[in-house]
C-alpha cells in the first residue's frame, strides 16, 4: 500500500507569509475581512478614505503587520493605481491578495438620477476595481509572485435590479462580469479572480432599510435565515478565496445572503 503526502486541510486556509491589500478597510465589511485575513496569518495593507488607525491597531493585535494608505478611489487613474500597488510592494515583500471592497451607493428613482451620481458610483464600484486589479496583476506577473488571488466584493444586486439603485445595480452587474472576464485571462497565469456577493448586511448601506420598520419586516420575511447578515459572516469566504483551499476556484461568485436569492 502506498501513501502520498498531503497538506492537512486546515493548513490550506493559512495565509502566513502573504500580504493582502483591502480597500474600504476602515469599517463595515472591509474591516471585518481585513481582520479575518489577519487572523489567518496575512499582513494587511489597509486602504480607505476614512480613519484607518483603529483597524490597523486591531490587525496588529492579531500578531501580523499592517500598513495604511489613505486615498479617494473615486479619483483613481492608471498612474495612481500603479503608485498604490508600488507602495504595497514596498511595504511588504509579496502582496498576492487583493480585495476590492470599497463601494458607494446613491439611492433614488432612476428618472431623477443625476449624471454626477451615476458617474460617482461607477467610478468607485467598477472602474477602481479594474484599475487596481490591472496594476496588481502587472506587479504579480512582473515579479513572478503567482499564485495570487483577487476577490471582488459584488452584491446580490449583481443578479437583480434592486429598487431605486440603478447605478449601484449596474456597477455590481459589471463587477461580476469583470470578475469572470479577468478570471478567463489571468487564471492561466496563476492569478485567480473571484467574487463575494453579500446580501443585506448590518452596514451603513442598509441603515435606511433597517430603520423603516415595515420595510425591514417585509425584507426579513423574504430572507430564509430571518436575520440581517453581519460583516463577520464574510470572514470564512474571504479567507477561503484568498487561500490555497480555493486553488481550483476562479471566476466564481459566492453569495452570502441568508438564502435571499433562493426565493
Amino acid at each position: 500500500m502506498t501513501t502520498t503526502s498531503r497538506t492537512p486541510v486546515l493548513e490550506l486556509f493559512r495565509l502566513d507569509g502573504k500580504a493582502a491589500l483591502v480597500t474600504g478597510a476602515s469599517g463595515g465589511l472591509g474591516r471585518s475581512m481585513a481582520l479575518a485575513l489577519a487572523e489567518a496569518g496575512a499582513d494587511i495593507l489597509a486602504v480607505g478614505l476614512g480613519d484607518l488607525d483603529q483597524v490597523a491597531e486591531e490587525v496588529r493585535e492579531r500578531g501580523v503587520n499592517c500598513s495604511t494608505y489613505v486615498t479617494d478611489l473615486s479619483a483613481l487613474t492608471q498612474d495612481t493605481a500603479a503608485h498604490l500597488i508600488s507602495w504595497a510592494r514596498d511595504a511588504f515583500p509579496q502582496p498576492t491578495i487583493l480585495v476590492n471592497n470599497a463601494g458607494i451607493i446613491r439611492r433614488g428613482p432612476a428618472i431623477e438620477a443625476a449624471q454626477s451620481d451615476w458617474s460617482a458610483v461607477l467610478d468607485v464600484n467598477l472602474t477602481a476595481p479594474f484599475l487596481l486589479s490591472q496594476a496588481f496583476a502587472r506587479g504579480v506577473l512582473a515579479a513572478g509572485d503567482a499564485p495570487a488571488s483577487i476577490i471582488n466584493i459584488a452584491s446580490i444586486n449583481s443578479f437583480q435590479g434592486g429598487v431605486e439603485v440603478p447605478a449601484y445595480a449596474a456597477s455590481k452587474h459589471g463587477l461580476l462580469g469583470l470578475t469572470r472576464a479577468l478570471a478567463n485571462e489571468w487564471t492561466p497565469h496563476g492569478i485567480r479572480v473571484n467574487a463575494i456577493a453579500p446580501g443585506y448586511m448590518e452596514t451603513d448601506f442598509t441603515l435606511a432599510h433597517r430603520e423603516n420598520v415595515e420595510r425591514a419586516e417585509n425584507m426579513l420575511r423574504r430572507i430564509p435565515a430571518n436575520s440581517w447578515g453581519r460583516p463577520q459572516d464574510l470572514s470564512g469566504a474571504v479567507v477561503f478565496l484568498a487561500s490555497n483551499a480555493a486553488a481550483y476556484v476562479s471566476g466564481a461568485a459566492l453569495t452570502i445572503d441568508g438564502g435571499w436569492l433562493s426565493r
